[in-house]
């Protein structure tokens, strides 16, 4: 038994990682601000199935709130943080880079100091497969180059990762940078594309298909990354950077016919120019993970994307 603080624990992956933490037996803080980047209800509908376990404790508060990490880790006494909280999104980071910049650099500073001052050493921290940039040398490796983010929201999880391993190296703190690959599955953000897509075609409206449709992605199920997390808490050691990914690709065109497949409904497609920011694949190679971790992804993406329209239905009128 653990106790663990997460960060961003009202979002998508973070309720998820919460509820396996919790059932499993692990002491869990959450701590969440209810940014408004997509509505606030659908994050504390998140958390309904964690208010009646003894096991977990909710604390609304801002990481860049110093004197709010300061009570939470006296309050506390963790032996480890799951940092999840971020400002996500590349596109929406093109349009507003000051508040990326300040949420996820800033309050990734005020949690590593906070951490610091009450000898807490032990991070996983959740990064993107975006600070591989636009690169097309795939399956992406953990040891390459990933010092060409295109768009600021990569830059600063790159950024975040470098502070991680100056922490590491000054501190001895003991810090896994996971890098995510395109989560999706129940609570899925309502801007992301699989939900996005699912909503609209459902509802006959027109989707934004960007480009020609080949850009591939590898698209992870969130009980995978959630498995990864978990196994990285348990087992990391020293400073590593894992991909957490599916190891495999799907095109936008097929991801689209998976989910008119799955609704029974055919997509009106709005065809747009490729969006700065965007790249052209991204691909996980996860030896690393595989070995150190024991990490084996066991949803593929036609099972996932079949699971998460059986959830888009049940939530019926209290769809995001």
């Amino acid at each position: 038994m653990q106790k663990v603080l997460v960060t961003g624990a009202a979002g998508f992956i973070g309720s998820t990682l919460c509820e396996v933490l919790t059932a499993r037996g692990d002491v869990v803080v959450g701590l969440d601000n209810f940014q408004p980047f997509y509505d606030p209800a659908i994050k504390r509908a998140n958390l309904r199935g964690l208010t009646d376990r003894p096991n977990f404790t909710f604390v609304e508060g801002d990481i860049r709130d110093a004197g709010k990490l300061t009570q939470l880790f006296g309050d506390h006494r963790f032996d480890a943080v799951i940092h999840l909280a971020a400002m996500a999104g590349v596109r929406p980071s093109i349009q507003d880079p000051m508040l990326y910049t300040d949420i996820n650099l800033t309050g990734s500073m005020r949690l590593f100091e906070a951490m610091r001052a009450h000898g807490c050493k032990r991070m996983m921290f959740g990064s993107s497969s975006s600070v591989y940039g636009g690169s097309t040398e795939v399956p992406f490796r953990e040891n390459q180059v990933a010092d060409r983010p295109v768009s600021p929201y990569a830059a600063t999880k790159r950024a975040g990762e470098v502070l991680a391993h100056a922490y590491h190296h000054l501190f001895g703190f003991t810090i896994a940078c996971l890098r995510f690959f395109t989560v999706y599955g129940p609570r899925q953000r309502p801007e992301m594309a699989i939900h996005q897509f699912t909503r609209l075609i459902d509802q006959g409206k027109p989707v934004p298909f960007f480009g020609d449709g080949s850009s591939r992605r590898d698209y992870t199920y969130v009980d995978d990354i959630v498995d990864g997390i978990v196994r990285a808490l348990d087992r990391a050691n020293g400073f590593a950077i894992y991909n957490l990914g599916g190891h495999k690709t799907t095109s936008l065109k097929e991801l689209v016919e998976l989910i008119e497949k799955n609704l029974g409904k055919a997509a009106v497609l709005n065809r747009l120019p490729d969006q700065p920011g965007d790249v052209p694949i991204t691909y996980a190679d996860i030896t690393r993970a595989q070995t150190d971790l024991g990490y084996a992804p066991q949803t593929p993406i036609d099972v996932g994307v079949t699971k998460f329209v059986a959830w888009y239905r049940a939530q019926g009128s209290n769809r995001g």
